[in-house]
């Protein structure tokens, strides 16, 4: 297993990070495995495979570019620069400029490395593979992943508050330990399990330690010398399928489908402004919804640190349970106009 030694001062210098060059890096994973996480992801990946499939199979050389660039076990570095962490979120293009500004040798010493042999023809003699990579990544930007950028944004911005909450209850040991399951771990010692290779042990004494959200199921890490050091990581299944829970014919009828959208997300505690994003409401329409559901008494307030949690009481779980299961009709959680 490869695992990180992590200091105090690494520990609480860290922090979460928005990147839209993660997000679409991950997208372009996404689609060249042709794999998706959960039921929403299923239904883009359906949208946008045949496009991407054709953008590569006009030139022939990207194909390959992009295939060596992911690696069997290790994405070449060009593809995944550390994000900086620093200030507000930088544009996909502020972001691109490190993939794009990239010496075109070391660009083929980083395929070698993702590779695990060496970068074959006509990989090998093109001089431009950085800009090549750049293009494929700005295709798939605009394409699929800047039209829906802000609904990304508000998913990945619910799960840091999730991650916070967790932070604030359990420590940093329990939020690294369930950051990625199956991958992270907290072993202990300053020590942190940060995937399942067989990869030396690396120090990060004193480096910034940032933890990067994205939608899609696929993560990674990197680092930039020994100053900065990412963890990228799907969000959690909950929040990253913004499908969500089926809201049962009679249970809309009875509460308004809006408002019943809300209710359903409840089984586990939620903040107003994850439900905002997992529901595609407004924050005024989000917690209108939520005093109507207080006031009866099916849902419950609690702080958690900073956040404010919501969840179902036992009336709540009783009255969504009795209408556990897709029903005819029934409509996706969010779906429609407020009651």
């Amino acid at each position: 297993m490869g695992w990180w030694q992590i200091d105090a001062d690494s520990l609480a210098g860290g922090r979460f990070v928005i990147s839209p060059l993660a997000e679409t890096v991950a997208a372009l994973k996404a689609r060249e495995h042709a794999s998706a996480a959960h039921p929403g992801e299923r239904e883009w990946l359906a949208a946008h495979l045949g496009p991407y499939r054709a953008r590569l199979a006009t030139d022939p050389v990207d194909a390959r570019l992009v295939r060596a660039a992911l690696g069997p076990t290790w994405n070449a570095d060009f593809l995944t620069p550390t994000p900086r962490g620093e200030g507000d979120t930088p544009s996909f293009e502020q972001e691109l400029e490190a993939v794009r500004s990239t010496p075109p040798a070391a660009a083929v010493g980083h395929l070698a490395v993702s590779l695990g042999r060496q970068v074959p023809e006509p990989l090998r003699s093109a001089g431009d593979l950085p800009e090549r990579l750049a293009a494929v990544l700005r295709w798939v930007w605009q394409e699929t992943v800047r039209p829906t950028w802000r609904r990304r944004r508000q998913v990945m911005e619910a799960d840091v508050v999730a991650r916070t909450a967790r932070l604030s209850r359990g420590g940093w040991a329990a939020a690294l330990d369930e950051l990625a399951p199956g991958r992270t771990r907290w072993l202990g010692d300053g020590r942190l399990q940060v995937n399942t290779r067989d990869y030396p042990p690396r120090s990060i004494d004193g480096a910034r330690l940032l933890l990067v959200p994205v939608t899609p199921g696929h993560g990674w890490v990197s680092w930039e010398g020994t100053e900065r050091y990412a963890i990228v990581y799907p969000c959690a299944g909950a929040l990253a399928d913004t499908e969500g829970p089926v809201v049962p014919q009679a249970l809309g009828a009875l509460l308004g489908t809006a408002r019943a959208g809300v209710l359903v997300r409840l089984g586990t505690p939620t903040s107003t402004s994850q439900l905002v994003a997992l529901t595609g409401q407004g924050l005024g329409s989000v917690g209108r919804h939520l005093k109507v559901l207080l006031d009866a008494r099916l849902v419950r307030r609690r702080r958690a640190g900073r956040s404010v949690l919501y969840d179902w009481t036992e009336a709540g779980r009783a009255l969504v349970r009795a209408q556990d299961g897709p029903r005819p009709g029934a409509l996706r959680a969010g779906a429609g106009p407020s009651p």
